[in-house]
């Protein structure tokens, strides 16, 4: 067995994000990028990338970058990230000083490129992984570490680039296999249990019989449930909880 089909073994076996995270970050730092910023959206449209309070994010970038670049939405005017969503594969960051260089970037995507600049986030590769769904969307961005100029970090592509590709696929599908909330509370294990059994077409007054307590416990546990989620309806709250693998999971 190859040092790649190795990893990739351990990565399909690890059980949890944080595992995955770990692995990735370490196997990732090997080939010359040190920090990583991975984002994932199941509400993503034309007109927007959906609530950031949605969003799963994973990044080992300093606090003081991420909490500008996304609490300021600084990443809406990413010229990576635009080219993420509209493309799938892997780009060159030169793609980016290109744009610059001959004056096709906005003022807003040049205020990102000179804030990335000006934090080291100088030169690297992003991928930008193919979806079955136009609503959902997931991209890396993996950072050259100081030193490296991009005619370097292109090098390194030229080399290693298949294998980093496809350790960032099998990394991503197994990320999107976990439960996760985003920003949001997790629902409690009430209120998974309440929204499966309403997934499973029963009523308040059938769960109500299922799990021993009474309507209003049960209209109490959808209601917060679907306070958690930020939704108005029940159909709603199963159909998010399901997308974000918070429902019909096995607790480990």
């Amino acid at each position: 067995m190859t040092v790649v089909a190795e990893y990739l073994e351990k990565l399909t076996e690890a059980d949890s994000v944080e595992e995955v995270w770990v692995l990735l970050t370490k196997k990732m730092a090997e080939y010359g990028f040190d920090r990583l910023f991975y984002g994932f959206t199941r509400y993503c449209t034309a007109e927007s990338f959906g609530d950031p309070k949605d969003f799963l994010i994973l990044t080992n970038h300093r606090s003081e970058y991420v909490d500008r670049f996304i609490g300021e939405n600084m990443y809406a005017n990413a010229p990576m990230v635009r080219w993420s969503i509209e493309n799938d594969g892997a780009c060159s960051w030169s793609w980016m000083e290109e744009r610059s260089k001959n004056g096709e970037l906005t003022p807003e995507e040049k205020k990102v490129l000179d804030y990335n600049n000006a934090m080291g986030v100088v030169a690297g590769y992003s991928i930008s992984f193919k979806s079955v769904s136009q609503r959902t969307k997931g991209a890396i961005a993996l950072t050259a570490r100081a030193g490296l100029s991009q005619k370097d970090t292109d090098e390194i592509w030229d080399q290693y680039g298949n294998e980093i590709i496809l350790i960032n696929n099998v990394a991503h599908l197994k990320i999107i296999t976990f439960p996760y909330s985003g920003q949001r509370p997790g629902l409690t294990k009430r209120q998974r249990e309440v929204l499966e059994w309403v997934g499973d077409g029963k009523t308040t007054q059938d769960i109500a019989c299922i799990m021993e307590l009474t309507s209003a416990t049960v209209e109490k546990h959808l209601r917060l449930a679907r306070m958690a989620l930020d939704v108005e309806t029940t159909a709603q709250a199963v159909l998010k909880a399901s997308f974000q693998n918070q429902i019909f999971r096995f607790d480990v």
